[in-house]
């Protein structure tokens, strides 16, 4: 599979400089344990790529083909000052722009709950790339359960927003996404509850849709 039936001819990047290396930050947790899931020299496509922290690790790190796909324009100029190609593009409507299997590994880190229509991106992802990493907060996460038991939005570590500042528009638990995956075709391979601190939860078993505040889905596409 050739690259450019991906995003790369689209893409734009900077020259990588000592100067934008020292920009860098340390990548978070949740984003270095989707890292350490990614093989090494793998074609990488991360939706909702934000300033490209993770695509440049790859890139830099494991040897990874990547592009990032934003639609803020200052995550953009940030992604591309680090030397992420990156593709300013509306995740909703444009990934018809993409083949059949273009990418190894499709990236959705904490973008889902932010997009219009969940269902036809997971579909598209799975047609793009024979597996994809998905995270998201979990809205049944047990301090969320009590706001809303006294009357009150959820604000928390995974969801830090008020309400009406909140770019999030879909508010799903763990139970609920594995629902959604399963009916889209989508195989749940590996499936890690996060804590709050963005790490593995101590509490990985039949409490985690209370006791994560959000999770990680490895998944790959269903043979058909």
């Amino acid at each position: 599979m050739t690259a450019d039936r991906g995003f790369d001819r689209l893409s734009r990047r900077a020259p990588i400089t000592a100067m934008s290396e020292k920009r860098v930050p340390p990548l978070r947790p949740d984003l270095a344990l989707i890292a350490s899931l990614i093989p090494v020299g793998a074609r990488v496509l991360d939706l909702g790529c934000g300033p490209g922290n993770l695509l440049r690790h790859l890139m830099r790190d494991r040897g990874c083909s990547v592009t990032g796909v934003e639609i803020d324009p200052g995550s953009v100029m940030k992604a591309m000052t680090r030397g992420v190609p990156v593709v300013e593009l509306d995740i909703d409507r444009d990934l018809t722009l993409l083949s059949d299997s273009a990418y190894d590994v499709v990236v959705l880190s904490r973008t889902l709950q932010a997009i219009r229509e969940p269902g036809p991106v997971l579909r598209h992802v799975g047609r793009i790339a024979p597996r994809a990493i998905v995270t998201m907060p979990n809205f049944a996460y047990w301090r969320n359960r009590l706001r809303l038991l006294a009357g009150r939005a959820p604000v928390s570590k995974d969801l830090p927003y008020a309400w009406h500042e909140s770019p999030n528009v879909h508010f799903g638990s763990i139970l609920d996404i594995e629902e959604l995956l399963a009916e889209l075709g989508l195989t749940v391979v590996r499936r890690i509850p996060l804590s709050t601190e963005e790490t593995p939860s101590r509490w990985p078993g039949v409490t985690r849709n209370w006791s994560a505040g959000a999770v990680l889905f490895d998944v790959v596409r269903s043979a058909t």
